[in-house]
């Protein structure tokens, strides 16, 4: 193996693993342990954050903030992760905003002049649009860090129907969708998994009462929490195709479908009754794409809502 392959193979190793002993890396690679401590101070030279320990448990560790190793990119591959991270940009919060800015600078200013060309060209044919939200998100960092070390936090939340709240959460992860960021988590006031909009949690801070985290690792995006509702109540409603597109959009909404072969759909569950305000908006904005059912309660809210509208723009 040539040097100059080693020492790549070499920095891909120390930063994949935690720490290492010298004759480790020297019966792995086939070499001395005289030869793998001049690569380690090569490697040292050029940036990789290295720093020893002596005695008996000794050995070699890269500190926490690791530099990873340099990733060759077809122009097609180069073109791609540019416009992956560029995307962010119309989101007004993000949990690693500064990195991320950091990181599109650095990408960018590496490509050769003809790639940075053709991305600059790409810049006015292509787009991943985002709706841009006024509210910011402050607590995502803090809030994420949560999620992966099983912390416990202490917001302040606010909402439509309770103003703003003290509780204690334990997120599992966060996650954007339509402009907005969201944090799935569990609500130790409502003992359950519940969904916060991030741009209403004004503070956000590490809990000390003592509370014990829950082991929430078999929480996850893409499996589908269920929620026993409060105070149930039946939602039956049929969709036409357009209703079950509209419906689809909705992720909290689109695992409740039941699409038909014609494209239509259906909707029957139990959903909370004080989630009937909120329900009575979401079915007014479906018009004529929907055909609600039941319950009576909602449909009359619907009734009043719409009373309501009619009188304001009444001549």
């Amino acid at each position: 193996m040539t040097k100059s392959k080693r020492l790549m193979e070499l920095m891909m190793t120390v930063n994949r693993k935690r720490r290492f002993k010298v004759q480790e890396l020297a019966d792995e690679f086939g070499v001395s342990k005289r030869t793998i401590l001049r690569d380690l101070q090569e490697l040292s030279e050029l940036g990789v954050p290295l720093y020893s320990e002596v005695g008996p448990h000794g050995g070699y560790q890269v500190v926490r903030e690791r530099v990873l190793p340099p990733i060759a990119f077809t122009e097609g591959e180069a073109a791609a992760m540019f416009f992956a991270v560029h995307a962010l940009r119309h989101y007004s919060s993000l949990p690693f905003e500064a990195e991320s800015a950091s990181a599109l600078s650095k990408f960018y200013l590496h490509m050769p002049g003809d790639v940075r060309d053709r991305i600059d060209s790409m810049k006015h044919r292509v787009d991943f649009i985002t709706p841009t939200r006024r509210g910011d998100a402050p607590c995502l960092a803090i809030l994420l860090d949560a999620a992966i070390h099983n912390k416990v936090l202490v917001i302040n939340y606010g909402s439509k129907e309770e103003g703003e709240t003290s509780r204690r959460i334990q997120p599992s992860s966060v996650y954007a969708h339509n402009g907005f960021w969201y944090c799935k988590a569990y609500c130790f006031l409502r003992q359950g998994l519940r969904v916060f909009r991030c741009d209403r949690i004004s503070e956000a801070a590490e809990d000390t009462s003592g509370i014990e985290p829950l082991d929430l690792d078999d929480v996850s995006l893409e499996r589908r929490e269920t929620y026993e509702p409060r105070e149930p109540i039946r939602l039956r409603a049929e969709l036409t195709r357009i209703g079950v597109q509209r419906c689809e959009a909705e992720l909290w909404l689109a695992p409740l479908l039941r699409v038909r072969a014609d494209g239509g759909g259906t909707i029957d569950t139990d959903v909370s009754r004080s989630d009937v305000p909120f329900y009575t908006e979401f079915f007014i904005s479906l018009g004529k794409e929907v055909d609600l059912k039941e319950p009576e309660e909602l449909v009359e809210s619907i009734r009043r809502r719409l009373s309501e509208l009619l009188t304001r723009y009444r001549p």
